[in-house]
């Protein structure tokens, strides 16, 4: 006897903005909307979890009153067609925190844990969609061999639509903008 898996429906036909709208927070978690297709993720390891959550800590200590940075929630990059990406670290204006859904005008950076899957993913395909919806700063967190990450961080440049390089950081982030912030790695 052989079991045939039969995808459901909703995985092979667009969803609109006012479809997901609908949708409880347990439908929406891990998963991913693109070009109004359903993508899921793949569940995260617990090493992926824990830097997500401790860089967003420091972002959110660092960020002042005006900030606050959380984990895996949707940003809402277009409407038509819909595309949500779950980043997993995003720094968002503290007065937006219960707006839904949180859009790119609300937000000024945006955090990549990179795991195995997502390479491509997070490396080219979500630095052009955040860069295309006006996000100013994006990290991109290479898990390293060594166990210290090394971050790569990238600014906006509004006239060409896409990010330039800024820097790669391995030991400690120490930046002055966004807003001034150190991180060691080490302890991450």
């Amino acid at each position: 006897m052989t079991v045939e898996m039969v995808a459901p429906a909703w995985m092979h036909e667009q969803v609109t903005a006012e479809q997901y709208a609908s949708w409880t927070e347990e439908q929406c978690a891990g998963i991913e909307i693109v070009d109004g297709m359903v993508l899921v993720r793949p569940s995260a390891s617990k090493r992926h979890n824990r830097l997500a959550r401790l860089l967003a800590n420091a972002l959110d200590s660092a960020a002042g009153p005006e900030w606050n940075a959380d984990i895996d929630f949707d940003v809402r990059l277009h409407d038509v067609p819909l595309n949500n990406r779950r980043p997993d670290v995003t720094v968002y204006r503290a007065e937006t925190i219960d707006i839904t859904p949180t859009r790119p005008e609300h937000v000024l950076l945006v955090v990549e844990v990179v795991s195995p899957g997502s390479e491509t993913t997070d490396r080219i395909v979500k630095a052009e969609q955040y860069a295309r919806a006006g996000i100013q700063f994006y990290w991109r967190v290479e898990q390293a061999a060594t166990g210290v990450p090394l971050v790569y961080t990238y600014v906006l440049d509004p006239a060409a639509g896409r990010y330039r390089d800024s820097d790669i950081f391995t030991g400690t982030v120490k930046m002055t903008v966004p807003f001034p912030i150190a991180i060691d790695l080490a302890q991450v």
